[in-house]
């Protein structure tokens, strides 16, 4: 029988994922959160918890999830932490969350992420010298310079390269990303875990009509000779993503379907590989072939890297659609993975097994596996 203690997530919602300066670009990060935390607790008939942990990359700092914990009206007594793994913060906030349920520490908490690149404060490195300005950057450090702290796309250009994997399959990955988003947008199967914010009700950039002839005119995005372009990586984008864990024990008491934990790791490579920084972790969870995979697509050339190395078919990747066509709010996008999970598997299916994975900035990954309980 499964220990009382073994954390099941028992309901999620997220926002829809909009691009920035699009349509949320209004709300700032606890603004996005809020509606989103309190949707869940609707969700399981739940008026508290005993914290609330929110991943979070380029807020305006302050403890974003204690003030998101705050607006949502979840009482003063609600201390909220707020976590930073780069992209995988959300769900590095969810797997910390489980641990404190199988720690004792508490029986219910609410955990996930939230971004909005469109109101992040300016940041700069104070003046050296009273007359110098000061110096704005666009990203905090992932590693020290001397060991290598590359950017996002020209890393996920070398991974892909390294990897082999040609700009026809990238973008032919791409194009199958947005035509299931648009699909699933269609037949209304993300309605459920959405909650509307602002009155915009539906996820900005998935877009209809991409083929592979039409994303081989685009020209590399980050290096000369890259593969990868703007149409095969993911956007810059804003959303918040939140899911309720609860001990196994107060499932079972509340007979409440969920989506229950069965393995969890954390793991690092080379910060200069970046994008590989799940693999390790995948493999270390990944006892069977999973039903659903929901692995964060920043880039097709990377995300690929990643399946291969990990011996997952790309196929069955992210059935209704990842980043690159739903969007990357940093902060959010682990959690948006297991909202789709608790979707597909939970909510449409009743059961089954799956994955989801992230990598991060510095070299940092995440894995989860899950299974739907009833």
């Amino acid at each position: 029988m499964t220990g009382d203690l073994t954390p099941v997530v028992v309901a999620a919602r997220r926002t829809p994922i909009g691009s920035a300066g699009g349509a949320l670009r209004r709300f700032a990060a606890d603004e996005l959160a809020a509606p989103v935390l309190r949707a869940v607790l609707a969700d399981a008939g739940l008026d508290t918890v005993d914290d609330v942990l929110l991943g979070n990359v380029f807020g305006p700092g302050g403890n974003p999830a204690r003030v998101a914990a705050l607006r949502a009206g979840l009482g003063h007594e609600v201390p909220g932490l707020t976590v930073d793994r780069q992209c995988a913060s959300g769900l590095a906030a969810i797997v910390l969350a489980a641990a404190m349920i199988r720690a004792g520490a508490g029986e219910a908490y609410l955990a996930g992420g939230v971004e909005s690149a469109s109101t992040a404060p300016l940041r700069a490195w104070p003046a050296r010298a009273g007359d110098e300005p000061p110096d704005f950057y666009t990203r905090a450090p992932f590693a020290p310079a001397e060991i290598g702290d590359p950017d996002m796309g020209p890393a996920a250009d070398l991974v892909a390269a390294e990897a082999g994997i040609s700009r026809e399959r990238q973008d032919a990955f791409a194009v199958r990303s947005h035509a299931r988003a648009v699909r699933a947008q269609r037949a209304g199967r993300f309605t459920a875990e959405l909650v509307p914010i602002g009155g915009v009700d539906r996820d900005e950039r998935p877009r209809a009509g991409f083929t592979v002839e039409r994303l081989a005119r685009f020209r590399p995005a980050f290096t000369p000779d890259g593969t990868a372009t703007a149409a095969n990586s993911c956007g810059v984008n804003d959303g918040a993503a939140a899911v309720l864990l609860v001990s196994e024990a107060y499932r079972r008491r509340h007979g409440l379907p969920g989506l229950r934990l069965v393995a969890s790791a954390t793991s690092a490579v080379d910060p200069n590989r970046l994008g590989l920084g799940a693999v390790p972790a995948i493999k270390s969870v990944l006892d069977r072939t999973p039903d659903v995979v929901e692995f964060n697509e920043a880039f097709a050339g990377q995300t690929l890297a990643c399946l291969d190395s990990a011996g997952i078919d790309e196929h069955t990747v992210s059935p209704d659609g990842g980043a690159i066509a739903l969007g990357h709010p940093w902060g959010a996008s682990g959690a948006v993975l297991v909202v789709r999970l608790f979707a597909t598997l939970v909510r449409r299916r009743g059961s089954g097994f799956g994955l989801a994975a992230l990598s991060a900035g510095g070299g940092v990954g995440v894995a989860t596996t899950w299974e739907a309980v009833s």
